[in-house]
Order: C-alpha cells, then sequence, then structure tokens
C-alpha cells in the first residue's frame, strides 16, 4: 500500500477530545479520571478507527469504554457506551416504535461508508446538538417515552459481572477478585445473550422487548365515580417543584382554582374548577409529568370526610387464648299477660291499654303518711318542752378559756380606768 493511499484512508479515521456518554455510563464521581487512545479500536457498527476512551465510573464499579465511534452516536443519538437514547435512557427499538421511525442505515459496508460520508457533511453544518436524519423530523414528545422514560441515573448498571470461577468453585482470589461472587438469576435469560448490532439498529433486542411487554401491561387512571371531585393528587415533589412549576404545566389544560403543596407530606393538590379539566389533566400527565427532573405520581383526590380504601379491611382476627370470651345477651323481659291480650292476636293491629282506675284519696286530701321503717328501729321523738328535748353535753366539752389579755381594762380603755387617772391627775 502506498503512502498517499494510506493517508487517504487515515482521513476518515476519527479523533475525539471527550466520549458521548450518557450520565448513567459517566458515573456519580465529579472528579473523574480517563485514558484516551487515538484510533485505539475499530467501531463495531462501521468497523472504522475511532479514539477509544477507558474509565472507572466509581468505586467498586468495572471499567467501561466506548464501543462506537462519534458519528455512529451522533446518528442515532445514543451513548458510546451502553447505546442507550441520550434523551430518554431508552433502547432504540422502543424509541423508533414509539416515534414510528425506520431505520434507514444500510447494512452493507460498501453503502455504510458511503452513507456514513454523507451524514458527516450535515453533521458538520450543525454545532453537534441538534439531530439528523429521521430522528430530525420526528414528534418531540410522544405518551410512551414519557411513560417508559428514565429520568435518574442507574448506577446498578456499572456493577461488575459475575465471576465464572466462582460460580463453578474455582475462584481463588477471594476479596481480590474484581468480579462478583454472587450465583446467576437465570442462565437462560434472553437479557444475557445481547448483540451490540441488534441493539444499535432496534432489532430483535430483549431489553427493548421487556420494556414494551410493560408498557401494555402499565395500568390506566380511572377517573372517579363522583363528579364533585375536581382535584388531583400530585406526589413526589420532594422540595424541588414550586408552586410556579406546577401551574406552568396544569394551565394548559383549564382553569385551576387553587394548588396547595403539603411540604410535610411532600405532596400538592391541583384543584380545577370543572371536571372535564381535571379529567384531561389526569390523562396527559399519568405516568407522564416530569418536573425539575422528578417524575411525579398523579392520582385523583378523595372527597371530604370520604375514608381511604385501607380503612375497610376484610381481615378477620383471630382470638387470643387465656381471654374471656363475650358476655351472653340479657333475658327478654317477662311479658305481661294483660298487654298480650291487648294486643290481640298475630298479626292483627295493637290494642291501647286499659285506662286503670284513680287512686283512692282525692286531690285537696292529704296523701297518708308513709310506713315506718323497722329497719331502722329508730325511737319516737320526745314531746316538745320536755327535759328530754334538751341535748345532753357533749362529751369532753370545755369552757372558754380566759386569757388577761383579752380583758379591757387591763389597758386602761375602761370608762372607770379613765376617770380614776383623770382625778389623779387633778
Amino acid at each position: 500500500m502506498s503512502k498517499s493511499t494510506n493517508t487517504y484512508n487515515r482521513q476518515n479515521w476519527e479523533t475525539a477530545d471527550f466520549p458521548i456518554l450518557c450520565q448513567t455510563c459517566l458515573g456519580d464521581n465529579p472528579y473523574l479520571r480517563m485514558t484516551k487512545e487515538a484510533h485505539g479500536k475499530e467501531c463495531k457498527i462501521c468497523a472504522r478507527p475511532f479514539s477509544v476512551f477507558r474509565w472507572c465510573p466509581g468505586r467498586g464499579m468495572r471499567y467501561k469504554k466506548t464501543e462506537v465511534c462519534q458519528t455512529c452516536s451522533k446518528l442515532k443519538n445514543i451513548c458510546q457506551t451502553c447505546l442507550l437514547d441520550l434523551e430518554y435512557g431508552l433502547p432504540v427499538q422502543v424509541r423508533d416504535s414509539a416515534l414510528g421511525l425506520k431505520d434507514s442505515v444500510p447494512k452493507s459496508d460498501v453503502n455504510k461508508e458511503y452513507y456514513t460520508q454523507n451524514m458527516e457533511k450535515q453533521l458538520a453544518n450543525t454545532d453537534g446538538t441538534t439531530a439528523v436524519g429521521e430522528l430530525e423530523r420526528a414528534e418531540a414528545k410522544n405518551d410512551l417515552l414519557l411513560k417508559l422514560a428514565r429520568t435518574t441515573p442507574y448506577y446498578q448498571r456499572n456493577k461488575p459481572h459475575i465471576c465464572s470461577f466462582w460460580v463453578k468453585g474455582e475462584c481463588k482470589r477471594g476479596d481480590e477478585c474484581p468480579y462478583r461472587h454472587e450465583m446467576p438469576s437465570d442462565p437462560n435469560d434472553p437479557l444475557s445473550r445481547q448483540n451490540i448490532k441488534d441493539r444499535y439498529y432496534g432489532i430483535k433486542d430483549p431489553v427493548a422487548q421487556k420494556l414494551l411487554k410493560r408498557a401494555s401491561a402499565m395500568p390506566s387512571l380511572k377517573p372517579p365515580e363522583d363528579k364533585t371531585i375536581t382535584t388531583l393528587y400530585i406526589g413526589g415533589l420532594e422540595g424541588r417543584v414550586s408552586v410556579e412549576d406546577l401551574r406552568d404545566h396544569f394551565y394548559q389544560f383549564g382553569e385551576i382554582r387553587s394548588i396547595n403543596i403539603v411540604q410535610r407530606q411532600q405532596c400538592a393538590f391541583v384543584c380545577f374548577t370543572t371536571r372535564v379539566a381535571a379529567e384531561l389533566a389526569a390523562e396527559r400527565s399519568f405516568n407522564k409529568l416530569i418536573l425539575q427532573g422528578r417524575r411525579l405520581k398523579v392520582m385523583w383526590g378523595r372527597a371530604q370526610g370520604q375514608a381511604p380504601p385501607d380503612s375497610k379491611s376484610t381481615v378477620k382476627l383471630t382470638p387470643v387464648p387465656g381471654l374471656p370470651g363475650a358476655l351472653p345477651p340479657p333475658p327478654p323481659p317477662p311479658v305481661n299477660s294483660a298487654v298480650a291480650d291487648s294486643t290481640g292476636a298475630a298479626g292483627s293491629a295493637p290494642v291501647a291499654p286499659p285506662i286503670l282506675p284513680p287512686p283512692p284519696h282525692t286531690i285537696g286530701a292529704i296523701p297518708p303518711p308513709p310506713p315506718a321503717m323497722a329497719h331502722f328501729r329508730l325511737p319516737p321523738p320526745p314531746p316538745p318542752g320536755s327535759q328530754a328535748s334538751i341535748p345532753p353535753p357533749m362529751r369532753g366539752h370545755r369552757p372558754p378559756v380566759h386569757y388577761p389579755s383579752q380583758d379591757p381594762h387591763r389597758l386602761g380603755t375602761g370608762k372607770q380606768n379613765y376617770t380614776n387617772e383623770s382625778k389623779a391627775s387633778n
């Protein structure tokens, strides 16, 4: 091969200063150290040499590296390592099926190289942040993507792989082994047999098929039967979402009566003026509402005074042994024969009870005294004026004690002492 031919071929090789990565692959460590190898490997999609970056996303995680070149990454708007969508964090097959896109990337080597050169010319005219091709003409938002989108990084995906020697019982490294010492959950799981090209082109991706099946089984939010309920419950605020953020999202569905945020419970209540606006907001926001990078929970509010559904529990409690049982019911009251006769036969109308005769004494007469209570056996009262009517003195009663200091004549306050003192002075 001549030098000119080698130089011409190197013009299509890719050189980059920083990779295109998602937040999950980048890790949670802000001080990250990467190694760069210019033209270190071939792209697994277009087979062109590109700059390979290698790094460790965190403590206890495995080392990761870029798998495809930046041109292939920009064509699909995916991460260079995990090949998931940078905006939604979903596989390419899920995103394309939700947006109705058809894969236009050729599979043969010659057509693939020609297609890549044309796409590079289009990317050169942009700032590198806008999509090109079919993805540029796609819709901005989709209900399925909003339901399945991942809003927070999933760092568990960066864990080391399972040690195959430990599974066989032959690992001798112990704690120094960089792989996980865990048993696989299911050796026949299709997720363990993934092909990077199928993931890139969105064909027979087991992860995408699992997500699509989960989306079809997602529950829907049914409006309550009470037509007076026009309030929506918004949960999962975590202090990041304000009243202005909620109003900016829900005002498009109708007039809002009030928005109340309960900081202690990290939730909010959005009340609409009409039931139609509340139903439209619930339909458009259920499993789709994302504010300040958080996926919020949307549910219908309950009417005031309505008990929660958990209060009507059907669980039967078993009796505690050793405790006394319930008391028997009281005996029925005795039935008077006169009242029973007055009611008549069974099924007939009740008859009024007979009128009792008045008491023997008249209204103006003095009723007779009640009979004496014999069980107390009190003696009869003595006649008035007799000696027995005077109560005897109390036992142990003493006459009042006279103190000299209480005598008024002792200090000269009496009249006699005052006249004697006046005569002596004369």
